[in-house]
């Protein structure tokens, strides 16, 4: 009996690695997708939620164009995936691992940031405390998470209809989901899928490439899920997860709140001057300039929904005059989404010379999976820069466009003075507190840093328009910095 035993028990894995070979020989992705979905035990997984601690990097918010995006210490991180509803719920705690680059996590040293994101379908927002904020823009970011995760990866693939092809000892099965992103799975002699290379949209790189590496799987409740992810964004890392838990169809309850699903882009416009208006409603802020014969924009932000809807404010406030430059703070990507939009206007983007080359390269990428304005138009943009300073001007109004030097959030880092209105207009450098709140304990650097640049220039600055938070007399940054 103790034989019969010991053989049955050998014969199983040898039929399971004889269907392994049959599929690998040549059978259809779907039998190579079903064969994988039974090794990871994912038949009876509506959701999963994994947990653990790692590393991060801030997407999009390189110190410098075309460096690696800023790493960060993650110190928890947790994700739901919900399959059988489309949903997602991130949550994590992290702080700066450089000083330099951006992104919204306190300067080095000073802090962690708690982030808690979430998706839907359609619609994606972020809670802060318990209150949702829409976030458009991250949706494809969300869906292709969602969907390139080991198992959902397979489902997805199942749903869209895979093609198959070898590779070495490994499968691949490639697909797309339309309007949202191209993938391939590889997947090994075991059935466990090892990577996925996936090719998504954004609106500044474009059709952009990502790779995702799954390793060290374990059973977990009778699933196997990997205990190590690995991802990288546009040729830089974004993520080095060790994961220590896994829970199996933990409840979800991610609903999507009234208020998202409401969610549009409003533009708000305040004349702040003759012919100057700051357009706000949102969480970025631009700022409207008439010349005799042509406009002049501050800041195209984000992507083409909100950029589309600030041009539109643009044309209602002043018809007629073309727009013709639009002036970019910098490089990192909320700030940048939407200088596709301004291209396809047909204006002249103006950027630092730093940035100008990459700007000139990632702007002529293609954006094929979710044509955005610019594909659409057919145009291609025309980028021109600032070495230092430089004037525009139409005899009249003066617009003058200046560095800010020695920053740790970037380099070629621009700001935009009128002098006969005394307005500075900037981003990041400075954004306001809430009206009445205290002094904060501990100076930050960057508005340190903007003083100094004020001063360097010399620039007799009334008031502020940044391009997050609300307008305010300079006074306030001076009080906040002390002086």
């Amino acid at each position: 009996m103790r034989l019969i035993a010991g053989l049955r028990f050998l014969f199983v894995p040898a039929a399971a690695l004889l269907l392994a070979a049959c599929a690998h020989r040549g059978d259809d992705a779907r039998t190579v997708l079903q064969q994988a979905d039974q090794a990871m035990g994912g038949n009876g997984v509506k959701t999963l939620r994994y947990s653990g601690s790692g590393s991060a990097n801030a997407f999009g918010q390189a110190y410098r164009p075309g460096m690696p995006w800023p790493r960060q210490n993650l110190t928890s991180f947790s994700r739901l995936l919900d399959y059988e509803n489309g949903a997602l719920r991130d949550e994590a705690a992290r702080t700066r691992a450089e000083p330099n680059g951006g992104g919204a996590l306190p300067l080095m040293g000073t802090g962690e940031q708690r982030t808690t994101v979430l998706m839907r379908g359609t619609h994606a927002w972020n809670l802060a405390g318990t209150t949702p904020a829409a976030a458009p823009l991250s949706v494809d970011g969300r869906i292709h998470d969602l969907w390139t995760s080991p198992h959902g990866v397979v489902k997805a693939a199942l749903k869209n209809n895979a093609t198959l092809r070898r590779d070495g000892t490994a499968s691949v099965v490639s697909f797309s989901e339309p309007g949202r992103f191209r993938a391939s799975a590889w997947i090994g002699a075991d059935g466990l899928v090892e990577r996925v290379e996936s090719m998504q949209p954004n609106p500044v790189l474009g059709d952009t490439p990502t790779v995702t590496r799954y390793s060290g799987y374990r059973d977990f409740a009778g699933v196997r899920f990997p205990t190590r992810i690995q991802q990288e964004m546009g040729g830089f890392p974004v993520l080095d997860l060790e994961v220590r838990e896994v829970q199996v169809n933990a409840a979800s309850g991610i609903d999507v709140p009234a208020a998202v699903a409401a969610a549009t882009e409003r533009v708000a416009a305040e004349k702040v001057a003759e012919g100057i208006w700051f357009l706000a409603g949102g969480s970025h802020n631009s700022v409207l300039i008439e010349m005799k014969d042509h406009l002049i924009m501050v800041e195209s932000p984000l992507y083409d929904g909100r950029a589309q809807a600030v041009l539109a404010e643009a044309r209602r406030l002043v018809p007629g005059k073309e727009l013709r430059y639009v002036i970019n703070s910098h490089h990192h990507f909320d700030h940048s989404g939407g200088l596709r939009t301004a291209a396809a206007a047909g204006a002249t983007l103006v950027t630092s010379d730093i940035a100008r080359p990459w700007f000139e390269q990632v702007l002529a990428n293609p954006n094929s999976i979710s044509p955005d304005a610019l594909a659409r138009s057919g145009r291609k943009a025309t980028v021109t820069s600032v070495d230092g300073q430089r004037t525009f001007t139409d005899g009249e109004r003066v617009v003058q466009v200046a560095l800010i030097q020695d920053s740790v959030h970037a380099q070629g880092f621009l700001m935009v003075w009128l002098p006969r209105e005394r307005l500075l207009v900037e981003a990041d450098a400075y954004t306001p507190a809430a009206p009445n709140a205290s002094v904060p304990a501990v100076v930050n650097a960057n508005h340190v840093n903007l003083v100094q640049n004020i001063e360097r220039l010399k620039l007799d600055v009334d008031r502020i328009l940044p391009l997050h938070g609300r307008i305010v007399p300079v006074a306030e940054l001076y009080n906040g910095v002390r002086r």
